[in-house]
């Protein structure tokens, strides 16, 4: 549950918020924070732009889970001051432009932070540990360990984290936990100082020296591929790949060519360039790869987090406030269409 939420108080004029489009299964926590102030939620599946622009015509906010929003798309809606994404991730928003137009884009950035490291070592581990193959081999009748051999003891591995932000220093905790040695590659960080309370070193020396890589850093223009071929040859052949960040980060064809040429290991990965994972893709056909569909974020916990502080993001903003979490926080009182929203707070130094 989400603590101390600030209530938007009623407006003359209902403030209209409209789902984009949203696969979850209920709305009943964004109703238990929109209905007490008079707000109006409505849910609409939008397939294309065209759609989109339509059922969001008279909206003043919009909820995001995966449609692009573009400047076209602004533009075409000229009541719209705020954009909230169910997630993290902005790379569906066109942020320079909700910038440009004073329009603010809220994100919930630490909601997941739990459930994500969670996922990412339950990924490590299955791996590592050849838990699906195995699974696999005794459901047909198998009852030995060969398809697995050698198998290794977490003490005396070194866990190697791209992103020490939040998720990847919660998932550093994690590892250092189970007895990895922990390492740590940011953009931030001082390569042989410690960050966030572990060793830094630089991306070539942490892809050398790890057994396991695990990808926390969000998907912009200089992470996008950022491990390729000329990367991926610096793993160790024994190394793992953990990926619960975005698929984008990694070259997918680079990472299918790694795994048939036994130049790493194995993979683990949660984030694909192309969701849902298209069927028969070449990920699929290796045993020693561990997939699994883009729900690292999810516990019951982090859904209901999640919801409502989505909503209560563009809540605040819609009434002229700052909101708890925005990517853009220059738009409020700024010149736009948010001139007359308290500006944002400022914060100290803190993870992403």
């Amino acid at each position: 549950m989400v603590g101390a939420l600030t209530m938007p108080t009623p407006t003359e004029l209902p403030t209209r918020i409209v789902i984009t489009e949203c696969d979850h299964d209920s709305f009943a926590p964004e109703h238990e924070l929109t209905d007490p102030v008079g707000a109006v939620l409505v849910l609409t599946q939008s397939q294309s732009a065209a759609e989109l622009i339509t059922n969001a015509a008279d909206a003043d906010a919009i909820l995001v889970q995966y449609a692009s929003i573009t400047a076209e798309v602004m533009d075409a809606l000229p009541r719209l001051r705020a954009i909230g994404r169910y997630g993290v991730g902005v790379d569906s928003v066109d942020v320079a432009a909700a910038t440009a137009r004073g329009i603010a884009v809220c994100n919930v950035p630490d909601y997941g932070t739990e459930s994500v490291s969670d996922h990412a070592i339950g990924l490590t581990l299955a791996a590592a540990r050849g838990i699906a193959r195995l699974d696999r081999g005794v459901r047909a009748g198998s009852f030995d360990l060969t398809a697995v051999r050698p198998l290794f003891q977490t003490r005396g591995r070194v866990f190697g984290i791209i992103g020490m932000g939040r998720i990847g220093t919660a998932t550093a905790r994690k590892a250092a936990g189970l007895g990895y040695e922990v390492i740590g590659y940011d953009v931030a960080a001082t390569p042989g100082i410690d960050f966030h309370g572990f060793a830094s070193v630089g991306l070539d020396e942490l892809l050398e020296r790890s057994q396991v890589v695990s990808l926390h850093t969000p998907l912009t223009e200089q992470t996008r591929g950022m491990l390729g071929a000329a990367e991926l040859v610096r793993m160790r052949t024994d190394a793992i790949l953990v990926n619960t960040s975005r698929g984008g980060v990694v070259d997918g064809e680079a990472l299918v060519e790694a795994l048939r040429s036994g130049s790493i290991l194995g993979a683990a990965i949660d984030v694909h360039e192309s969701e849902p994972l298209p069927p028969g893709h070449p990920l699929t056909t290796f045993d020693s790869v561990v997939l699994t569909p883009h729900l690292a974020w999810y516990t019951e916990e982090s859904y209901d987090e999640l919801k409502r502080r989505t909503v209560a993001n563009v809540l605040d903003v819609s009434a002229g406030r700052a909101p708890r979490d925005i990517v853009n926080p220059e738009v409020l009182g700024a010149p736009g269409r948010n001139s007359e929203c308290a500006p944002a707070a400022k914060k100290g130094a803190s993870q992403r």
